[in-house]
């Protein structure tokens, strides 16, 4: 009997210390395993000081391009905007001869010419930046006077974004630090916009993107389009049917997670992993989601089923803002803001607040719809309907434009600036003008676009 008892506690001490083993051997496991390394690290049970560091210690914050060890140069140059809608997926339900061929020729550009179109500006030496880095507001000095210094605006001419240390932060305050570089404060100086000291890594060339009309409109899903933007696995990806109506979840097919893929590729295209900014109508809902009211009201069923997408589209902003873009106004109906006067611009603008801002926050970007420019004309004159849209928080305003032009308004602390837009109809007529950035030779699609000619 005494030797069963013995036995027993040998055999309990030498399960206690195999179970015990097995928990330190997962414990200081980072990664899955295949049956064969589980093998060899059970031949190897040793693991040295830095796999258990890695194994225990919480992960740095990822530090994003331009690390502490590269140097940054002042530049005054041009910055330039390019502006780019939805990609096409699959260019032959596109082009297929129909009515709406001339239109997506045009306007659009299909995935191949996308991807070429930023090898090239990669090649080129460009380098993304976000609109508050280039502007911002700033206060009088001599207005608000060294007894108001604890008031006073944030230093407008810092675009560095680096603490103490030299490091940058990936993107957690970012979206904090873009809404306070365009608030006013409370200090009594006279408010102005200031183009901001720009710090770029040396050879590099500042370039803003925008991205219009990223709403996945209806008639996109019948002509080739993804139909909208997911989260999987933490990043953004799209999904919608091929042409054969099967389902796709990619990031090779999108605009979107196309640069977000390219980024990853080449960390040094971007200042700080800033991406873009999307500039969002409201009338079929955001980013694929159908989040619109209608004026002729919804019943039980079609709130239910709005409510619902309002909260699938949540998760989807917060990616997009934690991975380096951010949301600007293309009005909720995409109207013709030279064409409305104050009260039709005043009821879109509310629009576009209730159901778009409440979903991506308030915005001090204005994209016009068609480059068409509030009261005709936003240089020569401030008019009533500028006016207005500037009552609403609205600080940089967006045209398109032959050139990457910019102008602070001197009545106004207010921005407007012009877009250029590599699409069909600059790949076909305006080769010359687009070469600093890319050779349409080298990206149009001769592939799939339509025999509708070209000047080159």
């Amino acid at each position: 009997m005494k030797t069963d008892r013995i036995t027993k506690r040998l055999l309990a001490l030498l399960l206690a210390a195999v179970c015990l083993f097995a928990l330190c051997a997962c414990g200081n496991t980072v990664v899955e395993e295949n049956a064969a390394d589980r093998e060899e690290t059970a031949a190897e049970p040793e693991h040295d000081a830095e796999e258990i560091r890695r194994a225990v210690k919480p992960e740095e914050p990822e530090e994003v391009y331009p690390g502490p060890d590269v140097e940054l140069t002042e530049y005054d140059g041009v910055v330039e905007h390019l502006f780019f809608h939805p990609v096409i997926a699959y260019p032959e339900m596109a082009f297929r001869g129909d009515y709406m061929e001339q239109g997506l020729d045009d306007w659009m550009l299909t995935v191949s010419e996308y991807d070429a179109i930023l090898d090239r500006l990669y090649e080129n030496g460009y380098i993304l930046v976000d609109i508050g880095d280039v502007w911002g507001l700033e206060t009088d000095a001599e207005e608000t006077g060294p007894e108001d210094t604890e008031n006073a605006e944030p230093d407008a001419g810092k675009t560095d974004g680096r603490d103490k240390d030299g490091h940058h932060g990936k993107h957690g305050s970012k979206d904090s630090r873009r809404r306070q570089n365009w608030e006013e404060g409370s200090s009594g100086g006279r408010k102005h916009v200031v183009r901001k000291k720009l710090m770029l890594p040396k050879g590099k060339k500042p370039l803003i993107i925008s991205y219009d009309d990223v709403n996945y409109y209806e008639y996109m899903r019948e002509y080739g389009f993804t139909y909208k933007l997911i989260v999987k696995d933490g990043k953004v990806w799209s999904w919608g049917l091929d042409p054969q109506g099967k389902e796709v979840v990619s990031r090779d097919l999108d605009a979107v997670t196309i640069l977000d893929k390219f980024v990853e590729e080449h960390p040094d295209f971007s200042m700080y992993g800033v991406k873009g900014c999307i500039a969002l109508t409201g009338y079929e809902g955001i980013l694929g989601y159908r989040t619109q009211t209608s004026t002729d009201g919804l019943t039980a069923e079609q709130e239910k089923q709005r409510q619902e997408e309002i909260k699938a589209v949540g998760p989807v902003i917060d990616a997009l803002k934690e991975n380096g873009w951010y949301f600007g106004s293309h009005t909720w109906g995409h109207i013709d803001l030279s064409g409305y006067g104050v009260d039709g611009v005043a009821s879109d603008t509310q629009r576009w607040k209730d159901e778009v801002a409440s979903l991506v926050g308030d915005t001090p970007y204005l994209f016009y719809p068609h480059g068409a420019r509030p009261d005709g004309d936003d240089f020569g004159q401030t008019g009533s309907v500028f006016e207005y849209l500037y009552g609403q928080g609205y600080r940089v305003f967006f045209s398109v434009g032959i050139e990457s032009f910019s102008h602070i308004k001197e009545d106004i602390p207010a921005v407007i600036a012009d877009r250029m837009h590599p699409d069909g109809t600059t790949l076909r007529w305006n080769r010359d003008r687009y070469m600093r950035f890319y050779d349409a030779k080298d990206v149009f699609d001769y592939d799939h676009r339509p025999d509708l000619g070209r000047d080159w």
